[in-house]
């Protein structure tokens, strides 16, 4: 009696410390949002609002690509580089359930016909990058049951997802934002302009923080058809979405000119020459942007055992430089929770999503798409798809179905001209109320950790 009265004991308290073990990362990542969340208050203006965006420009620029070719360098190899496949197949995998929860969300909540599109992609792609990270650099630093090379290894498999989660978001998420083509007179041509500079001047500091929280400089990224809604107009002769005739593909070439490469245009199946064009104005060569970059260098310095060994270790040639980098990575998880709380100290922007589709999006992606992830972990796990015994590969593939929606929707929102205040509002609660969410997952998957080890 005595002996089962101990082992219940015991494990109570076991319980209790893996309980608080999941939740003090996150209180701590909490205390870093809301001292963010003061200094940016639009009432005490502890610190300017510019120095926010200064600041979300050097965690872009500097603090992270030094985050990901420190750890990620540090870690792959070529043995690893293949073992590693499942965490960028595990971000494709989570983005399409999240398809498909948005989809029900717009079936079952019935948003307005303008947003349909926008609920299916924001309830689809999660935050990859800055959230991640901060997260395991903060459960690492606390007692945590993932063993001394918990944050180099743990910061190594968030960032070895980064290119492909870089990828979606300029292909996926870039067209899916586009403007629908029904509802085009909202910003048609010659107003369209108007009303978004006049909501969002250029290099004015009343621009919402939420625009340039993870993508500084958009304003610069803006192409000729980003606000418009290009490829609906390409494919309206096929899919009868407007009576209006398609722009005629040859005037979309240089010079409007017929070229002899308009001339082998012609020799085109017509499906195959739209598709085409629609892949000529999808911005993919902007995909190599400071975190990119260094995920790229990180790659080859770490599989060529000669570059390696140049940078890396004791008496590597340039480990001074590798020093200083580390001295930099120090700074990126508090910058980016600063950040974050200068975002939220904005409070939500009014939004036409109605209050039942956000709380749907809001359920679908911190509620029950974490539930699917434990299932796909699960079920990879069991058809020997995941590393042996590696505890925090595990979670930071189960990690990647419980972060709210990507902050780079708002950037890429205002970039498109398309729910600019839905998404700045969406994203507002969704962050509001995944402090409960990931906090409540944690502590499961602690359990299922502790369990399986």
């Amino acid at each position: 009696m005595e002996f089962a009265f101990a082992r219940i004991q015991g494990y109570v308290k076991y319980s209790g410390e893996n309980a608080l073990s999941a939740v003090l990362p996150l209180l701590k990542l909490l205390t870093l949002t809301i001292i963010g969340l003061l200094l940016a208050n639009p009432k005490t203006q502890i610190i300017p609002r510019a120095t926010f965006k200064l600041l979300s420009k050097l965690v872009f620029v500097v603090f992270l690509p030094c985050t990901i070719f420190v750890h990620l360098g540090g870690s792959i190899t070529v043995k690893n580089f293949t073992h590693w496949w499942f965490i960028p197949i595990n971000v494709v995998v989570s983005t399409a359930i999240g398809c498909v929860l948005g989809y029900l969300v717009a079936r079952i909540c019935r948003p307005p016909p303008e947003f349909v599109r926008f609920t299916v992609i924001v309830t689809s792609l999660g935050n990859t990058g800055n959230l991640p990270l901060a997260i395991v650099g903060s459960v690492c630093h606390s007692d945590n049951p993932f063993g001394p090379d918990c944050y180099r290894t743990g910061v190594a498999y968030v960032s070895f997802a980064q290119w492909v989660a870089v990828l979606l978001v300029y292909t996926l998420v870039y067209h899916m934002m586009e403007p629908p083509l029904e509802y085009y007179e909202v910003v048609e041509e010659g107003v369209e302009n108007h009303e978004v500079n006049e909501q969002f001047p250029t290099n004015d500091l009343s621009k919402p923080l939420l625009v340039e929280a993870e993508w500084p400089g958009i304003e610069e990224k803006e192409t000729k058809h980003c606000k418009t809604p290009f490829i609906a107009r390409i494919f309206t002769g096929i899919s009868g979405i407007s009576e209006s005739s398609p722009p005629d593909p040859d005037s979309l070439e240089e010079g409007g000119t017929r070229s002899p490469k308009s001339i082998r245009c012609l020799a085109e199946p017509r499906m195959v020459r739209r598709i085409r064009i629609v892949a000529e104005q999808t911005p993919i060569r902007r995909i190599l942007q400071p975190p990119t970059i260094a995920t790229l260098l990180a790659f080859i310095v770490g599989i060529v055992p000669g570059l390696k060994a140049f940078v890396f270790g004791d008496d590597a040639p340039l480990s001074f430089v590798l020093d200083s980098l580390e001295i930099l990575d120090g700074a990126m998880v508090p910058s980016v929770m600063l950040i974050l709380g200068g975002m939220l100290s904005e409070g939500p922007n009014e939004s036409k999503l109605g209050i039942r589709t956000t709380v749907g999006i809001i359920v679908a992606r911190l509620l029950l798409l974490p539930l699917a992830g434990i299932g796909v972990v699960c079920f990879a796990d069991r058809m020997n798809l995941l590393i042996p015994g590696d505890q925090m590969y595990r979670f930071v593939l189960l990690l990647q179905y419980t972060t709210p929606s990507a902050i780079l929707f708002g950037a890429i929102a205002s970039l498109r001209g398309y729910a600019v205040s839905e998404a700045s509002a969406l994203l507002f609660w969704q962050h509001v109320f995944a402090l409960f969410s990931i906090s409540m997952y944690i502590i499961i998957y602690f359990k299922l950790l502790v369990s399986y080890d």
